[in-house]
């Protein structure tokens, strides 16, 4: 029997910029018939699983999501520091020595790294190869003109891969070994580097996908829906001006900067479902562990916004809303709340947990409850508490 935790949350955001489309502007969606405001679900699990309450909490459970692999394994071999501090930021000493030639350093991080982005190799390709060495010397040699010619550029992977920390430790462990030994990696070591264990809590919330190496895609655990206005929103223009501080208007009195971005304020309500059992089963089924990701992740749910435009609006809000449902029955979301946009100037965030609670029970009554146990966090209301709310789920 799955085990699910609903977040159904209601949050004020101030003029602001949070999640802009192909042209700027921040994104919307029609509901119901009306323009909302919208934020989506990429943007605010990102701003989740960066922010410093996935971090504190989780420490060395956090994987990295990049296209760059390749050219910080490479960057690892040549200089020989920690493959963690490149993935962070850290950049080598371009006067240090070189551990391994950059040469022989492209072509083997070319290796490692395709491992994650083609297809992996079997098991039984190492005999193969050595059955037919020389029958494919021609290949060979084809292979290493080929990886010869292996420039910084093209070790940048066409596909975003996520990789779980276990899976970056095993990178690390085979370049130390490589550079210990001074020598290129066997195919028998690349078989290793992909891992089907997980102690990742990100890649086990919002999971991942391997085009070529299916076996190894995590199903996520972790639905967040997009976060829509709970009434109708029009998005506004902003034109603005900078002086130029050295200019003392004797030639030209204007400013030095003119700009227009564009702009929306608006009452967002945000649902999230958490599978508490494939969490558990995606983290090998270490429950403290996903209990721990639960917790940091509703934390951040609640205080963390999108990074979007903030030095311009600082638009940072906390949620004024929390409903948490626990249950075995197939989850819903209670969007259907807002179908018809709120229309209410004097209390629109009461009229909202109004609107929010009002459906609940309706929906309730018609199918049955679908949750066994429920807490509420309200701070229109001044009731309830974030830290109740944290011991009831985890």
């Amino acid at each position: 029997m799955t085990d699910f935790i609903q977040l159904h949350m209601l949050v004020s955001y101030p003029p602001s910029n949070l999640n802009r489309d192909d042209l700027g502007r921040p994104k919307t969606a029609i509901m119901g018939g009306t323009q909302r405001l919208r934020i989506s679900s990429q943007s605010l699990k990102r701003a989740w699983r960066t922010s410093d309450v996935f971090s504190i909490n989780l420490e060395s459970h956090i994987g990295t999501r990049t296209k760059e692999m390749g050219s910080k394994i490479r960057e690892a071999l040549v200089s020989g520091q920690p493959l963690i501090e490149l993935l962070h930021g850290k950049s080598i000493d371009p006067k240090s020595p070189q551990i391994i030639p950059d040469k022989d350093a492209k072509i083997w991080a070319h290796a490692i790294a395709s491992v994650f982005v083609d297809k992996p190799p079997k098991e039984d390709s190492k005999k193969a190869a050595e059955s037919s060495d020389d029958d494919n010397s021609d290949k060979k040699t084809k292979k290493k003109e080929k990886a010869s010619n292996i420039d910084h550029e093209s070790l940048k992977g066409e596909q975003l891969v996520f990789y779980s920390n276990n899976e970056i430790s095993a990178i690390q462990a085979l370049v130390s070994l490589l550079i210990k030994e001074k020598r290129a990696p066997k195919k028998e070591e690349l078989l290793g580097l992909l891992k089907e264990e997980l102690t990742s809590v990100d890649v086990a919330m919002f999971g991942r996908m391997l085009a070529n190496a299916t076996k190894y895609n995590v199903e996520a655990a972790v639905q967040v829906a997009h976060a829509v206005t709970v009434h109708e929103v029009a998005v506004e223009d902003d034109y603005f001006t900078a002086v130029d501080d050295l200019n003392r208007g004797e030639e030209d009195a204007g400013a030095g900067h003119l700009g227009e971005t564009e702009f929306a304020s608006g009452l967002f309500y945000a649902y999230i479902c958490i599978d508490k059992t494939l969490l558990e089963k995606n983290l090998g089924g270490n429950k403290e562990l996903a209990k721990t990701a639960i917790k940091a992740l509703v934390e951040a749910a609640t205080k963390v916004a999108p990074t979007g435009k903030q030095n311009s609006f600082a638009s940072r809000a906390y949620a004024s809303y929390l409903l948490v449902e626990k249950g075995t029955q197939q989850p819903r979301s209670l969007s259907v709340a807002y179908l018809g946009a709120i229309r209410d100037s004097k209390d629109l965030l009461g009229s909202a947990i109004k609107s929010l609670e009002d459906t609940r029970k309706k929906i309730d009554s018609v199918y049955g409850k679908c949750w066994a146990d429920e807490l509420i966090m309200d701070a229109h209301a001044g009731t309830g508490s974030l830290d109740k709310i944290l011991e009831m789920i985890c």
